[in-house]
């Protein structure tokens, strides 16, 4: 069985890129437009949520910080894939309880590696 992921960004595009290299991988993919449309994809948690820091209506933090708080997301990785650099930024998405926090524009290599070293 493949592992799944939950890709959340409010660019269509964004999505795109990202499912067409994970899928190319082998991982099964579902998406979400913001951060409230990812809640409703959580009572089935996916093996790996990726998520834009900022979205409309709910963002990357908000998002991570609600999931961390169900029981079925304690130990889910989350991946911030963002174009934020700040420093203070990234130790907030930390504190919420990100796992790693990948810096747009990617590699798709890159992107693969992190996947794989935590998904095995």
């Amino acid at each position: 069985m493949s592992k799944r992921i939950l890709i959340v960004d409010d660019s269509a595009s964004m999505r795109n890129v990202l499912g067409a290299i994970l899928r190319d991988a082998g991982y099964e993919v579902t998406e979400a437009v913001d951060g409230r449309d990812a809640l409703t994809r959580l009572q089935s948690p996916p093996d790996l949520l990726i998520t834009d820091f900022n979205m409309p209506h709910m963002n990357g933090l908000q998002l991570t910080q609600i999931a961390r708080a169900l029981p079925q997301c304690k130990q889910m990785p989350i991946f911030m894939l963002t174009t934020e650099t700040e420093g203070s930024k990234r130790q907030h998405a930390r504190a919420a309880g990100a796992t790693s926090w990948i810096v747009k524009p990617f590699q798709p290599q890159q992107l693969l590696a992190v996947v794989q070293k935590v998904l095995g």
